[in-house]
């Protein structure tokens, strides 16, 4: 072997062949392939601290958004004394033995506590209650309705109203029973959610818009049935 192939060995990691005989050189190989294991293995072993270490300062700034909405509600809300949340002796060494094992410890004991942090928003809180419907939403419940029985009632009159007079009824409920389903919309949206100190909103696009609907349908309708025939 020569000494350029022996170099080869040290760079790249290569144990010496089988039979080779021992000496000085072969020595010195082995030694330079255990310091480069020593070596990795301490840089992958830095490598995963520097990680938990980044995760645990991310875990800790989670953990205190978390703890400084409940302190302030438990002193606001439950009259807990401040003294009464500032850890005692015998807490702050079991936190301190909780976290002696280095990053990895320190990010289980936030993880832990988080996860306790959420249990108590659990508890106190109870779980999430849905938010208030919006008014568009809530309106179209109403007006909906009643432009679904403009839209039977023009539908029946279409078919039991003679042939000549079409245009006429089509004009008459037309004009009329969209404006009479929104009146009635708009009372009884006030009549339901009203009561109130604050002002009901009724969404009068969103109603007006829904009442006409039916209307618009209908003409279509018969449009179709005229192209058709």
């Amino acid at each position: 072997m020569t000494e350029q192939q022996q170099e080869r060995e040290i760079t790249d990691g290569i144990p010496l062949q089988t039979g080779q005989a021992p000496g000085p050189w072969a020595e010195y190989l082995a030694a330079a392939q255990q310091l480069d294991a020593v070596r990795r293995a301490a840089s992958a072993a830095v490598g995963q601290q520097q990680a938990a270490a980044a995760a645990a300062r991310q875990e800790l700034d989670a953990v205190r958004a978390r703890l400084a909405p409940q302190a302030a509600r438990m002193v606001r809300d439950f009259g807990v004394p401040e003294a009464d949340l500032i850890p005692r002796p015998a807490e702050l060494a079991a936190a301190a033995q909780a976290v002696a094992g280095g990053p990895a410890a320190v990010l289980a004991a936030l993880q832990q506590a988080r996860q306790t942090a959420d249990a108590a928003d659990a508890t106190i809180i109870g779980p999430g209650l849905p938010g208030p419907i919006r008014p568009w939403a809530r309106n179209l419940l109403v007006y909906g309705p009643f432009a679904a029985a403009v839209l039977i009632v023009q539908i029946v009159l279409y078919l039991v109203a003679p042939s000549g007079s079409v245009p006429t009824y089509a004009l008459l409920c037309g004009l009329s029973m969209p404006v009479l389903a929104f009146g009635l919309g708009w009372v009884t949206i006030g009549f339901v959610y009203g009561g109130g100190q604050e002002r009901v909103d009724r969404t009068p696009i969103l109603g007006a818009v829904t009442c006409l609907t039916p209307v618009l349908l209908t003409c279509m309708g018969v449009g179709l049935l005229a192209f058709f025939r």
